[in-house]
């Protein structure tokens, strides 16, 4: 059944149900996600009576979630009833702030104890990337992170990913070790035999300088693999 509420704007309704007013005296959490999109939304359409709310639940319902949303382009969002570049450009907007929220500057010896660590730090940023991205986080000897860096963006091959690349600054920084980092757009972190081939790669290269790699970490949408994790580092297994 239409909630009957949809038939009027959100100024009329009782203000304990507006968006907006319940944020301010429940907290965020008591929202749901399109209560949330709709104060980002903040209007709705007066041609033809659909309320920031209905165009809320629109993007809900296309896109399943945020991680959906933040995935799709502009165009997507604009072949939408009723959303124009500038709900289109609110809503890109706000889930870039996001992502460089989960991207802001690595604490500097914040602790990495298990993969369970690593895929928390980087999955917000990684999870709805279309490209690969790859990163070497680099630990002290405590594995306390020291830095991260990005090593390259696009498809993962041997050549792409060099171990000159990758240990150069780990050597520049005096690293004691690291943890290999990149995501798979598809979403399945499963790794394909040049993920392996890369792996195996860069831990002999390590080996030979004497920086231990101490796991390989694939992110996928909400879950991840870990090498290290699989028993598949080489000279581990």
């Amino acid at each position: 059944m239409k909630d009957v509420k949809g038939s009027y704007p959100i100024k009329e309704w009782p203000e304990a149900d507006r968006p907006r007013e319940k944020l301010l005296e429940q907290g965020s959490q008591a929202l749901s996600d399109a209560e949330l999109l709709a104060i980002i939304l903040r209007t709705g359409d007066g041609t033809s009576g659909r309320t920031a709310l209905d165009h809320a639940r629109q993007f809900i319902q296309k896109f399943k979630n945020f991680r959906g949303l933040a995935s799709a382009a502009s165009a997507e969002l604009r072949d939408l009833k009723g959303i124009g570049p500038a709900k289109a450009a609110a809503v890109m907007a706000v889930m870039e702030i996001s992502r460089r929220y989960a991207t802001e500057k690595l604490p500097q010896g914040k602790a990495f104890c298990c993969s369970a660590d690593v895929f928390a730090h980087f999955h917000q940023r990684l999870g709805d990337r279309k490209k690969e991205c790859f990163f070497v986080l680099l630990l002290d000897s405590k594995n306390r992170a020291m830095r991260e860096e990005r090593v390259s963006e696009g498809t993962l091959t041997s050549s792409l990913v060099h171990p000159r690349e990758a240990f150069t600054p780990a050597i520049r920084e005096s690293a004691a070790s690291l943890i290999l980092v990149h995501n798979h757009p598809s979403g399945d972190p499963t790794p394909s035999r040049e993920d392996e081939e890369v792996t195996d790669r860069l831990v002999e290269g390590g080996q030979l300088l004497g920086i231990g790699v101490l796991d390989h970490i694939i992110i996928g949408q909400g879950r991840y693999y870990s090498f290290a994790d699989e028993g598949r580092l080489k000279g581990n297994r």
